[in-house]
């Protein structure tokens, strides 16, 4: 039994759960916008906040084992996604989809308790999902895209669950970067799997790695101008009432600088979640820019 619940945990993939950390973004800058504050005071609303990211923790695990049953039989020919739960024969097929189908439901049901337009927003993530895991995982770049676009109905949920408005420059900040995470994941799998990978991901066969060395390098860029021009702008100086927000773009640049050294130099990459919270000096640059950005906020 405890063999057999630890599979479980393993296939409903509790590290991924740190992508939902892009939901309370919303609660996070509002709490620092004068105009907004007034929505995220007290308990509610980080309960609220708190139920939204437990809904997408519940609707990405049933996800992913959906897309785990859809793929067992290429998993077991990859070197690493061989020893998946499902792949390995540690779980079964009917059990994981009923599984799987309870989650998408538990996730979806808690969304009623939140406004209509998040239940919405997840809702649309759901069909969005599905439709990647059965075609659009195929296709080269479309994949990635989708991807990107998840983080941002990520932001956009978050933002729905407090009924706060969200910067565009911040939804355009969150595309690009989940872009950028994603290209990296393409080539690391790329350079590991070398002429086999569309034997694994039929899409990997649509990409060129040295093509996809120069995009990652053109999507860094556009992210650190993009960031810098959100946190510099005459709107969100407005916003905030402040300018020094501009103080936080050094750790943006830090950070993406390691990811690329870490891609790049020590072939990772390939599990973006993974790096996020293993490794010590992006866990202590994400610090200091939390910790940079909250005092920006209580100086205002």
């Amino acid at each position: 039994m405890p063999a057999l619940a630890t599979a479980w945990f393993r296939a409903l993939r509790p590290a991924q759960w740190v992508k939902n950390g892009v939901v309370p973004a919303a609660y996070f800058f509002a709490w620092g916008d004068p105009s907004q504050s007034a929505h995220v005071q007290g308990w509610v609303p980080l309960a609220a906040e708190t139920l939204a990211v437990a809904c997408f923790c519940c609707v990405s695990s049933g996800v992913y084992l959906v897309n785990d049953v859809r793929d067992v039989e290429a998993d077991r020919a990859h070197p690493l996604k061989r020893f998946r739960p499902l792949a390995a024969g540690e779980i079964g097929v009917r059990a994981a989809l009923a599984v799987a189908a309870a989650l998408l439901l538990a996730g979806l049901a808690g969304s009623v308790c939140l406004p209509r337009a998040f239940t919405e927003v997840l809702g649309g993530y759901c069909l969005m999902q599905m439709v990647y895991t059965f075609a659009l995982k195929r296709i080269p770049y479309v994949d990635v895209f989708v991807i990107a676009t998840g983080f941002v109905l990520r932001a956009i949920a978050g933002a729905t669950a407090l009924t706060v408005r969200i910067s565009p420059w911040l939804l355009l900040c969150t595309f690009l970067l989940a872009l950028f995470l994603a290209l990296c994941k393409r080539r690391h799998e790329k350079v590991l799997l070398e002429d086999g990978g569309e034997q694994h991901r039929a899409a990997l066969a649509g990409y060129d790695r040295y093509l996809l060395d120069m995009q990652i390098g053109i999507i860094s860029s556009a992210t650190l101008v993009c960031y810098a021009i959100y946190t510099l702008s005459t709107e969100t100086v407005q916003r905030f009432g402040t300018n020094r927000l501009g103080l936080t773009i050094p750790f943006v640049v830090f950070g993406i600088f390691r990811y690329l050294e870490l891609v790049y130099r020590h072939d990772e990459g390939g599990s973006p979640e993974k790096v996020l919270l293993t490794d010590k000096v992006l866990i202590a640059t994400l610090v200091c820019y939390l910790l940079t950005a909250f005092a920006v906020f209580l100086t205002v």
